[in-house]
């Protein structure tokens, strides 16, 4: 049986040999057991040592899980040699009931509607070369308490006056228009809302804990943070900011003429574009998918932007479909900013096994010190599992996630069966016994002859 103990002496610094034992046994449960992830479904796989009032103890520990998967990242996961990209974005987790803590409605693009739950938002570093994702950091997203007094009619509702509360009738409004005499506003000093706050807060704490190790320069961002505030709370972290921009957005060229005071050029179609800004054109599948890149100009935005449209076309009904990727980095080339925008996905793989595996759609910790440990501790198994199969891989090639599990549960099974033999099977004898056991729930069986772990 692999011993993923030692893989922990990295955290003996931030952790009493207490808690670190006690989070040895909750994460051999992790590995062995199957269906919810419950305290009281880890307390029957923990073991000797691994009582329900042990696993409750676990849960109700302060711990510093920030540290904890930076260090765990640098000694376990990190290599020189790879570029690493900080990703960032928000997974939202179905919960019942109304005691838990943070518990709120936020929107689920798995129900495509918002859904009674948590969110937290996850911060992780992804590897180019790996093409792998290893979460550092998981903030809890608390929803901000409704202001409306008891008893007060909001705007708007049913016999509530929507003109003027006084009941005398509204001043007539004024030209439409930018008024006479007023100035430009500097766009680069921007007011973040309480969601960029708390991001921004995220990122300078992990760049802090980095401290100079790992050089960072990208922060990738889904389509929702595409806009100038995102741009300029990436700014204010010294990184450049990746993201995706509506399809519709107004997009100009630099103005080349002779007038000092015009900015803006002509607006950019998507669907129209020169051929002098196409940098890449392919055909498959009878598609024909047309690369360009070009400096552009954005109203709503402070500074120039590094954009690369992408536009594909039917050949054969000639429909046509684009998506606007963009970069406050204006020398970075197109293909890197695509790969790099398409490496952002790798973090809803960490959301789906959490998930999947590691119990953060199953956990039922109300507090929020147990809500803090449940989800944090689902994303760092995420990391310990990519790291624990790196080794399995070397003798065991075709070896996944669901195989792993299995060896655990067979292992476990195998050692409550030999505890009724009269005297204790030798390791080799015992070898084939574990690995047939481990086949029976396996998708990729290990032949009995090799023992990986």
């Amino acid at each position: 049986m692999y011993d993923i103990l030692p893989l922990f002496q990295c955290l003996s610094f931030h952790l009493d040999g207490t808690t670190l034992r006690r989070m040895s046994l909750v994460m051999s449960a992790l590995f062995a057991m199957s269906g919810r992830i419950t305290m009281l479904g880890l307390s029957r796989w923990s073991g000797k040592g691994g009582s329900y009032r042990t696993i409750q103890r676990f849960f109700n520990t302060l711990m510093p899980w920030p540290t904890l998967m930076w260090e765990f990242f640098r000694y376990q996961c990190w290599r020189q040699r790879d570029t690493y990209l900080l990703v960032g974005d928000e997974v939202v987790v179905s919960k019942a009931g109304k005691e838990t803590y943070g518990l709120g409605r936020f929107f689920s693009s798995l129900s495509d509607q918002p859904v009674a739950g948590l969110a937290f938002f996850c911060l992780s570093l992804v590897s180019v070369e790996q093409r792998q994702s290893h979460p550092v950091r998981l903030d809890q997203v608390i929803r901000a308490a409704d202001k409306t007094k008891k008893g007060v009619k909001p705007s708007g509702s049913k016999g509530a006056s929507t003109s003027n509360p006084s009941g005398q009738s509204a001043p007539s409004k004024g030209k439409q228009g930018r008024p006479k005499g007023s100035k430009n506003k500097d766009k680069t000093d921007v007011c973040l809302n309480g969601e960029l706050r708390m991001i921004k807060g995220a990122i300078l704490a992990l760049l802090s804990l980095i401290a100079g190790f790992l050089p960072i320069r990208y922060l990738v961002l889904d389509g929702h943070f595409g806009n100038n505030h995102a741009l300029q709370m990436a700014r204010q972290c010294n990184l450049h900011l990746i993201s995706k921009l509506r399809y519709d957005s107004q997009l100009f060229v630099p103005y080349q003429g002779a007038s000092k005071h015009r900015k803006y050029g002509a607006r950019l179609n998507p669907r129209l574009l020169p051929h002098s800004y196409r940098v890449a054109s392919s055909i498959e599948g009878g598609i024909r998918t047309d690369i360009y890149q070009l400096t552009a100009l954005s109203s709503a935005f402070a500074s120039p932007l590094n954009v690369v449209i992408i536009l594909k076309t039917h050949l054969k009904t000639q429909q046509q479909a684009h998506v606007i990727l963009f970069s406050s980095d204006l020398e970075l080339a197109y293909d890197t900013l695509v790969d790099y925008y398409a490496l952002r996905f790798q973090i809803e793989f960490n959301f789906r096994d959490a998930k999947q595996y590691w119990g953060l759609e199953d956990f039922m910790n109300t507090t929020e010190t147990g809500v803090t440990n449940a989800a944090n501790l689902s994303l760092f198994m995420v990391s310990v599992s990519h790291r624990l199969l790196q080794d399995v891989r070397r003798d065991w090639p075709e070896c996944s996630l669901l195989d792993l599990k299995a060896w655990f549960r067979g292992y476990v099974y195998v050692k409550e069966v030999l505890k009724f033999l009269p005297e204790k099977l030798d390791p080799i004898l015992s070898a084939p016994i574990f690995a047939k056991v481990a086949n029976l729930g396996a998708i990729h069986p290990i032949p009995a002859s090799d023992t990986p772990l």
